[in-house]
């Protein structure tokens, strides 16, 4: 791969990280969460196969068709399966209104590129200039975890910070060693798994996933 296709393809999946999860904070509808999640995950894995492929690292390559399997697809049909037990596809009232959510990750993408610049002087690579694109995510997805009501969103917000912090080390540090990858791999599984069931109680005994009913109940 020649220097300028890496750098463009690697700015291109930046993007598509970054706009994956504007889109989250803009819909509202739960099926297209799991779908710009599952977008995310890709983008994520072609940061990953770019870097594997522009440091010739075997170790790196199966990193990213781990990615690949695990984010762009398993995750997203698990939480697939939790969706079709819910009878309330929408996000109907999160906590701040859509006009002002966009604003607030227009924000957070600055301040994600202020805050990121001493890195980008210490590391002027393509892919130290692109490592912002993965902490504007992580900033977004927090906003998204504290004013979405409804399990599955947060859900999708906290694996969507798993995918913002593994870019950042894909792209500062070209990856983790491959046995650590997995194991957080195999745990962030883990805990998608955990979650459907606790999403299925609570849908069986509550009727809904709206987290304002675990409140009403401890009222």
């Amino acid at each position: 791969m020649t220097s300028s296709a890496y750098t463009q393809v690697l700015y291109a999946a930046c993007g598509v990280l970054v706009l994956a999860g504007i889109g989250v904070v803009w819909r509202r509808e739960l099926s297209a969460l799991l779908r710009l999640l599952a977008l995310q995950g890709a983008a994520l894995a072609l940061i990953a196969a770019v870097q594997a492929a522009h440091g010739r690292s075997v170790e790196l390559a199966v990193v990213a068709i781990v990615v690949a399997v695990v984010k762009a697809v398993v995750l997203p049909r698990v939480l697939r399966r939790v969706l079709a037990r819910d009878d309330q596809p929408r996000e109907a009232t999160p906590l701040v209104n859509v006009a002002a959510s966009l604003l607030a990750a227009g924000m957070f993408t600055l301040a994600a590129y202020a805050a990121a610049r001493p890195l980008v002087d210490l590391n002027p690579t393509p892919a130290g200039r692109a490592a912002p694109a993965a902490l504007a995510v992580v900033l977004i997805a927090f906003f998204t975890l504290v004013t979405r009501r409804r399990a599955l969103s947060q859900i999708v917000a906290v694996l969507m910070i798993d995918n913002g912090i593994a870019a950042l080390a894909f792209l500062i540090a070209a990856g983790v060693p491959l046995i650590v990858d997995l194991g957080v791999t195999a745990d962030v599984l883990l805990a998608v798994l955990v979650l459907q069931v606790l999403t299925a109680r609570m849908h069986t005994h509550l009727g809904g996933t709206d987290l304002d009913d675990l409140r009403e109940l401890r009222d």
